[in-house]
């Protein structure tokens, strides 16, 4: 089968999804994929919109705003009517999910080039969603909720307030010392929003990240979901809107064209666990990918976890043997969505491209690099990588 590389990656910064305090307010979510196709072409001049194969974008809310991001974008940014699309939701793991499938589709020989990404901006999205009554009735629609299901793993596996604190803390301190030495400029596409005094400015920076996080202060807070609980909002992943797109191309191909890359992709596997512990599912999504590698945690040099909450975060990182307490040295060096923010549907393909770039800049050694994210109603997933 053929090797499959990541050629480029852009994203959008990601803005806090809010109707008066929001960065991107007064833009939809496909302006924000727009300007990510756009930028990644313009990086990358040899590869031309009508020779993509097709485009892969996930969506955890494939409707409203949202409704069929892939295709729609595409035919805003002006692109190709003959390059197809394919929307494609996993919840939060569907960034990644579009990403695997076109892999697979290279390494099958059914196209050499595919954009892939994802999109979300849950200030925008429908409120609300279906649940089936079989579904409810078995597990309890509190229950399946993201903040208790965040309570339940906290309680289950022991994480402490002050562990969870800290990993927020860290999260934001990284993020906010990425950000402040341009790291994080390889990556995203300066895109014009507005103040919070409704000013036009280019956004060159994540929204949500708090430079000046104090453990004392986070020690104070009140609990975010129920009254007797642990978990505050500065251990939760904030409401978010943002893009991003990549380029994943046959390793011939790429030669071909002249593209430079570092990483190229190993496999994926995806899992399900308990939906009421959806934070957990990594665990089962790294064993089983490692399991098809015949590797350990140990040969992993880099990880990328997304930070839905800090109580599942640390809870996959000490079940996989990653570490007990941040500072982590090989997991979000850069801080994760804790401080850069979750948009849903975008995280999954996020955390790839800032894999790419840690390991490009950040860890020239690192030969190995995991990408990995829990999702709704139990759904996980997780990527390996590796330096060429």
């Amino acid at each position: 089968m053929k090797e499959v590389v990541l050629v480029d990656g852009v994203r959008s910064p990601n803005g806090r999804a809010h109707a008066e305090k929001g960065w991107f307010r007064n833009r939809m979510p496909d302006e924000l994929l727009v300007a990510c196709y756009h930028a990644l072409f313009a990086r990358n001049p040899q590869v031309k919109p009508e020779m993509v194969e097709a485009a892969y974008i996930g969506t955890a809310n494939q409707g409203g705003v949202t409704n069929d991001m892939g295709r729609l974008a595409w035919l805003a940014a002006g692109l190709p009517e003959s390059v197809a699309a394919n929307s494609i939701c996993q919840q939060c793991p569907s960034g990644m999910s579009a990403t695997e499938h076109a892999a697979r589709a290279i390494m099958c020989g059914e196209g050499d080039i595919y954009v892939v990404g994802g999109v979300e901006d849950m200030g925008k999205m429908p409120k609300g969603m279906y649940l089936p009554k079989a579904v409810a009735d078995k597990y309890g629609e509190w229950d399946l909720q993201m903040g208790p299901t965040a309570e339940k793993v906290a309680a289950m596996w022991n994480v402490s307030v002050e562990d969870m604190n800290l990993f927020a803390y860290w999260s934001n301190k990284n993020a906010a010392a990425a950000r402040d030495a341009g790291k994080f400029s390889h990556e995203i596409v300066p895109i014009e929003g507005h103040d919070l005094d409704g000013k036009p400015f280019m956004v060159d920076s994540d929204q949500w990240i708090r430079g000046d996080i104090n453990l004392e202060a986070m020690a104070k807070m009140k609990p975010a979901f129920k009254p007797d609980g642990v978990i505050t909002a500065a251990m939760s992943s904030p409401l978010t809107c943002g893009a991003c797109a990549m380029i994943l191309m046959s390793r011939e191909k790429a030669d071909e064209l002249g593209c430079s890359y570092t990483i190229k992709y190993v496999g994926g596997a995806m899992a399900g666990n308990e939906p009421t512990i959806m934070g957990v599912g990594p665990i089962a999504a790294v064993q089983k990918l490692l399991a098809r590698t015949g590797l350990t945690i140990d040969d992993i040099d880099v990880v990328e976890l997304n930070e839905a909450f800090a109580s599942q975060s640390l809870a996959v990182i000490r079940e996989l043997g990653l570490g007990q307490n941040a500072p982590f040295d090989k997991v979000n060096l850069w801080g994760g969505a804790l401080a850069l923010g979750h948009p849903l549907g975008q995280s999954g393909a996020r955390i790839i491209i800032t894999l790419n770039n840690i390991m490009k800049y950040e860890r020239p050694d690192a030969k190995l690099g995991l990408a990995t994210l829990c999702g709704g109603f139990g759904n996980a997933n997780a990527t390996l990588w590796q330096r060429v």
